[in-house]
Parts: structure tokens; sequence; C-alpha cells
């Protein structure tokens, strides 16, 4: 289903998303050596109960996953960069942490995604990191109307790519309403003017996410978490936008 939203949600598509953005920076602020991720979740959860919110996570089952998620964000460590499923692991000096959010709120849904190191960073991590976040701001600078989708992958993938990172095609961007994921994927790599056409009203999750050195998932033993192959790190950064007449506006923008 391609959902456009009436421009009567788009003012309900600004508070998700700054709740989303909100919790995102809140948990970054927090988040130190010897942080437990389930600390994590627990904060996440009381400031979008607080807030009135649904979580997007605790009971989404996907064909991909194991069971229900049953937590309220994704902690992805290192190795992990996708759908991390939070456990009793404490923070170490040099980790990267990326994490992953979708609320709804007034009946709209809201997707974020980023990556930082807790402690000291090494220029690697700061790298990866740094590719991800320009290829989603070459992504959302396409996503205006008369484009097509794959205006959008080309874009995140020449980025990626010229960064000299592999892409995975498996898994990427989405679009999102009063849903989380709905149609049209957006790959993070792909062929201009193909695709489904941009048009105001069509909000759209774009999330440029990589491995090191490979672009071969492995799924945990906890039916959940993508790691890379090689056990290298990753790095991963996602907004919601919403197509306007004159471009995208970025619904989880932060502070």
């Amino acid at each position: 289903m391609i959902e456009i939203l009436p421009p009567s949600k788009i003012p309900l598509a600004r508070k998700s998303g700054a709740l989303v953005a909100e919790i995102l920076e809140t948990v970054r602020e927090r988040a130190t050596v010897g942080t437990n991720l389930l600390e994590i979740d627990e904060w996440t959860k009381d400031i979008i109960l607080g807030a009135g919110a649904t979580s997007c996570y605790v009971d989404y089952a996907p064909s991909f996953g194991r069971g229900p998620f049953g937590h309220y964000i994704c902690t992805s460590v290192n190795d992990a960069v996708l759908h991390g499923l939070p456990h009793d692991y404490a923070l170490v000096d040099g980790d990267l942490l990326t994490l992953d959010l979708a609320v709804v709120l007034g009946g709209v849904a809201a997707d974020s995604a980023i990556s930082f190191v807790v402690g000291e960073p090494r220029k690697v991590d700061t790298a990866m990191i740094d590719a991800t976040e320009r290829a989603l701001a070459a992504g959302i600078a396409a996503a205006r109307p008369g484009n097509k989708i794959g205006d959008i992958s080309h874009a995140i993938g020449t980025v990626l790519g010229e960064a000299g990172y592999p892409i995975n095609m498996q898994f990427g961007g989405h679009g999102i309403g009063s849903t989380m994921h709905q149609d049209p994927h957006v790959s993070n790599n792909g062929r201009p003017g193909r695709g489904y056409g941009l048009r105001p009203g069509l909000m759209l999750a774009l999330e440029p996410w990589i491995m090191e050195d490979t672009d071969e998932l492995v799924t945990d033993d906890d039916g959940w978490t993508l790691r890379s192959t090689t056990g290298c790190r990753t790095a991963h950064s996602e907004h919601t936008v919403v197509i306007t007449d004159d471009g995208a506006e970025i619904m989880t923008v932060r502070a």
C-alpha cells in the first residue's frame, strides 16, 4: 500500500517526528560507558508512554523476525547494524551504537535512526557515520515532486559507493504513514528515473546504512539482530520526510 497524507495530517506527522527526534537526542545524551541496553529501552518506553504515543516495535512481528520484537527501540552495537534487540549488555568505551526508533502519535508514524560512538571514537567509525549522513542528505535532496524513487536510491548509492562502502540491497528505506512499513521500498542504490513517481503527501523513511567491508548480513541467535558476516563495524542514519510542493520536509529533524 502506498499512502498519501492529506494536508490536514502533515502537522500530526511533524509532532510524531519531533517526538522520535526528542527521544533519540535524549538517549544519545544519556548513554555513556556503563549504560545497559535494557536501560535505554526503559528510558524510551517511559518517554513514549508519557507522551501518549504508541511503539511501532513492541508487537511488531514481520516475516524476517522471530515473533514480536517485544522492546521499544533497536539498539545495534558495533557489528550489529539493523534490528538490534535490546539485551543485558553494558556499553564500553569505543562502542559504536545505532539507535533506531519508530512511534505512532496522533495516528501518524515517524521513524529515525542515529549512529554515534560512546566514549573515544575511532576514525573508521566517524568516517562511516559521516558517509551515511551525507548519503541521507543526498537522498533527501533528491526527494522532490517530479522525481522517482530511483532518483533517491541513486543519490544515496552514489555517495556510499564513492566513499568505498559495499551496499546491501536487501533492506532499505520505505513508505510510512498511518503504519511504520509501507510501499514503496527505497533501496540504497538504484537507477535514476525509475520507480514510483514522487508527489506531495508521500511520506518516506530514508535510511542509508553500511558495513565497513561487506554487504552480507547474518541473523543473530536472538532471531532479530542483523550483523555483518565479517564482524566489521557498521553505521546507519535515517530520517522520515514528507514530499512537499518544494521538495522534502524532514519530520524527524534533531536539535
